[in-house]
């Protein structure tokens, strides 16, 4: 149905060894907290004066503000400060009303007709119409936008042809008059207002200039005010928001790259939330003081092995449960990843409707592992290549998988390359097992089983494992058809059963995102979502 993104990327520039511009911003930036504050100090406990909220999550530039050139995490969350979808999502990943205040499906689940909010206008003054949905989506969709990340309104009718050139115009969409837009897709798909909260379907005024993405103008609950390129974004509160004015007078996103800097920064009280780093977990947890700090919550990050089942042994289901047997998620859990995540005991995390409670992970068994290889005809072992990117936690995770499967009498060769090799060796079908981390695009479990393991999404779709199971297929298109959600969601948790039975990977964990959040910021919830968290019910505590 489209195609997957992958994990987001980050960028690094270098320092230089004169006194640069870039040097003489940031100098410029371990100021700008008291010029915001009037003078006023910021600090472990006391409350700064000023009213601007300022975080530090970001560690590079956004692509753009654009909403249709939204690919990456800082440009999605610039997004939702600034724009309004038809839906959007709130920190604890439900889709609720954006600009749409009300929407009707058919009965046949193909017709959604969407219901606007009246007397919303755009930051320049402009009133907000029905129109301006048509123009943002086939914009979206437009080859001469560029913006590579329409598949989210793939599932409308003629859309596809729309952006590979084939129409003229998006069949399936219309605005009988301003405010009312009716979409019609190609099939039932119950989840698709989800798609409609993510940052590239963001509605934009008509005719946006040539430096949109520079100087944008949305509906949000923030006006931009100023981008200065790596040190930060600034915005200004919008008074007349639809949904209310934002608590606090302005926000500051800052960039910053390093770790060591963003932590500095955080303990003078320079920046009001801090994302604190894996390595540094423990130490914050040990410290009474900084303990009171932390906020945790769960992710829709994924890290698992993707195990190919079309190459030798692999295919027998035995060989892959022993693979499971053998490994020692929850060691790994907590010496890999100082314990931040949840062992995962399918491809649903627990904060997402369809994950079954009741269901066991796969427990550290040598003795059933060997057993279960001793049964496919391996009782000496089997050789496999284990391929792993050199970033992030894979490497580590790697050596520590290569470890255990070696105490079952698996011996993994670990196959070191870039991201994007081993991601592209992967589809192609060339890895034996490829440690993977995937990011959900939306919170839905459709958006794990069937970019992970529906067959049609062998190799480039995403499903890297080259699973095919006609029961699994079949769920998933049923749960897309459904509109009761409570059936739908059993219909996943039958899925998740299904391939976790087969065991087309080996299920390591889901990650939990851990901030840092000073004592004086009220109301700030970690989202699941990353454009989940707009800032508009924060505060900071005088």
């Amino acid at each position: 149905m489209r195609p997957i993104s992958g994990a987001r990327k980050f960028s690094y520039f270098a320092p230089s060894c004169q006194p640069s511009e870039h040097t003489m911003r940031r100098l410029f930036l371990l100021v700008l907290p008291a010029v915001l504050s009037c003078g006023g100090g910021g600090g472990e406990s006391a409350a700064p004066s000023r009213k601007t909220i300022i975080d530090s999550r970001d560690t590079y530039d956004p692509r753009s503000m654009d909403p249709a050139l939204s690919t990456d995490v800082p440009t999605g969350r610039a997004v939702a400060y600034i724009f309004d979808g038809l839906t959007r999502f709130t920190p604890d990943a439900k889709v609720v009303p954006g600009l749409a205040k009300s929407w009707d499906v058919s009965a046949d689940g193909i017709t959604y007709t969407f219901h606007l909010r009246t007397g919303v206008k755009f930051h320049d003054g402009r009133p907000f119409a029905a129109k301006n949905v048509v123009a943002t989506f086939q914009r979206v969709l437009d080859p001469k936008t560029k913006g590579g990340r329409g598949w989210p309104l793939f599932p409308i009718k003629g859309a596809e042809d729309f952006a590979g050139s084939k129409a003229q115009a998006i069949s399936g969409i219309a605005a009988p008059n301003d405010t009312t837009v009716v979409i019609t897709l190609k099939e039932p798909f119950a989840i698709f207002p989800k798609l409609l909260a993510m940052p590239v379907t963001s509605i934009v005024p008509d005719n946006p200039s040539a430096d949109f993405g520079q100087k944008p103008i949305g509906t949000g609950p923030w006006k931009f005010v100023e981008w200065r390129h790596d040190d930060y974004l600034r915005f200004a509160k919008n008074p007349d928001y639809f949904d209310g004015a934002p608590k606090t007078d302005s926000l500051m996103a800052r960039i910053i790259p390093e770790m060591s800097t963003a932590t500095a920064e955080f303990e003078a009280g320079n920046v009001d939330v801090l994302t604190v780093p894996d390595e540094a977990g423990k130490s914050w947890e040990a410290d009474p003081e900084k303990k009171k700090l932390l906020n945790s919550a769960p992710a829709l990050r994924f890290w698992y092995v993707a195990i190919n089942v079309t190459r030798g042994p692999l295919s027998d289901i035995r060989v892959r449960q022993a693979l499971n047997y053998a490994t020692d998620v929850n060691t790994i859990l907590s010496v890999v990843m100082a314990g931040r995540g949840d062992v995962a005991t399918g491809v649903i995390p627990r904060i997402l409707p369809g994950f079954d409670g009741s269901r066991k992970a796969y427990p550290h068994d040598l003795a059933k592992a060997k057993q279960l290889l001793a049964a496919a005809g391996h009782p000496n072992g089997i050789d496999v290549e284990l391929w792993a990117a050199t970033t992030d936690q894979s490497p580590r995770l790697s050596q520590a998988i290569q470890a255990n499967l070696a105490e079952a009498g698996i011996r993994a060769k670990i196959v070191q390359r870039d991201a994007s090799s081993v991601r592209e060796a992967a589809r192609k079908g060339a890895s034996d097992l490829y440690v993977k981390e995937w990011w959900a695009d939306y919170p839905d479990a459709e958006n794990f089983l069937y970019p992970l393991l529906y067959s049609k999404n062998k190799g480039p779709g995403g499903n890297v494992s080259f699973y095919s199971n006609a029961k699994f297929d079949a769920l998933i298109d049923q749960a897309h058809r459904e509109q009761d959600e409570s059936k739908r969601n059993a219909l996943y948790t039958q899925a998740d059963q299904l391939e976790f039975n087969d065991a087309p990977i080996i299920y390591l964990f889901f990650y939990k995102d851990v901030y840092a959040v000073q004592p004086w910021i009220k109301g700030f919830t970690v989202p699941a979502v990353f454009n989940g968290q707009r800032w508009t019910d924060v505060t900071i505590s005088k």
